[in-house]
C-alpha cells in the first residue's frame, strides 16, 4: 500500500483542529476528512468518525496495524508541515514586500 497524494483541504490556526486532509492510496482510494489536531503533547492524525446511537465517536476507516497507522501519520504530518511552511513563507514575503513600499 501506498499513499500517493496528499491534499491539505483546510488549515486551521483558531482551536485543536489543525487541518482537514484528504488522502489517496494506490491513486486508487479516496479517504476524505481525516484531520489534525493539536494534542496535549504532539500534533496527531485521527480519521474520519461518526457519532453512533450511543453518542460514542467510531472511525469509519482506520488502519489496521500499527506500522499503517505510523505512515498514515508521519505522510500527512510531513504534509501538514511543508504546507504550513509555504504558507509562512508567502506571509513571511508579504510583510517585507509591505515594508519595502
Amino acid at each position: 500500500m501506498e499513499i500517493t497524494d496528499v491534499k491539505i483541504r483546510k488549515i486551521l490556526s483558531e482551536g485543536r483542529l489543525r487541518a482537514v486532509v484528504s488522502v489517496t492510496v494506490d491513486d486508487m482510494l479516496a479517504v476524505h476528512d481525516i484531520k489534525v489536531v493539536q494534542g496535549d503533547e504532539r500534533l496527531f492524525v485521527a480519521m474520519p468518525s461518526r457519532k453512533d446511537e450511543n453518542g460514542v465517536f467510531r472511525d469509519i476507516i482506520h488502519p489496521i496495524s500499527p506500522s499503517a497507522r505510523k505512515m498514515f501519520e508521519e505522510t500527512i504530518l510531513e504534509a501538514y508541515e511543508r504546507q504550513v511552511a509555504v504558507i509562512a513563507a508567502e506571509e513571511a514575503s508579504d510583510e517585507s514586500a509591505e515594508t519595502e513600499e
